[in-house]
């Protein structure tokens, strides 16, 4: 099933809720745009409060990101576009597989866990960054959860290699 953004008629809306440690990170709306039972993909406006400037790259009000979510993958990807449309890039959260709540077949809530790793890599594709590996480190999952820890680390290297190997948008179709 899928829905087109582009109907406002045919919009379906859905809560995406990032978890971390237990606990829900930020929950915020979303339209429904694919749902094939294994992929989920939605559009929704930046939810964070304000301005964040990573250094490599700035949300900020007016973005829009269409986040790609998996049942049976441990990654959420998550292209990003300024205001007027312009590609910035493709953040890349390392999560426990997507769980998704349905209500009459169709997507109401897409959970992810997110694990602390996370990958940018430009618009371009010139800049591909490791990120929070400090932050992996330090949650303790490799001694609470060695299995996920390791599912982690591999999904890490896995959309490292496709970001820098040149095929990376072929994870999204």
């Amino acid at each position: 099933m899928s829905a087109n953004s582009a109907d406002p008629a045919r919009r379906k809306a859905v809560d995406i809720v990032l978890v971390k440690a237990g606990r829900t990170k930020i929950r915020y709306p979303a339209d429904l745009l694919h749902d094939d039972g294994t992929h989920v993909v939605v559009r929704a406006a930046w939810a964070g409060a304000g301005v964040r400037d990573f250094g490599f790259v700035r949300f900020e009000p007016g973005d829009v990101f269409t986040e790609h979510y998996w049942r049976d993958r441990w990654y959420a990807v998550k292209e990003v576009r300024d205001a007027e449309g312009t590609l910035k890039g493709w953040y890349c959260d390392i999560t426990r597989p997507a769980e998704v709540t349905l209500a009459d077949g169709t997507p109401r809530e897409v959970v992810c866990e997110d694990l602390d790793l996370d990958l940018w890599r430009s618009a371009d594709g010139g800049t591909v960054l490791r990120l929070d590996e400090d932050e992996f480190a330090a949650s303790g999952l490799e001694t609470t959860d060695p299995r996920a820890a390791s599912a982690a680390r591999s999904a890490l290297d896995a959309l490292e290699l496709r970001a820098h190997e040149g095929d990376f948008e072929a994870l999204l179709t």
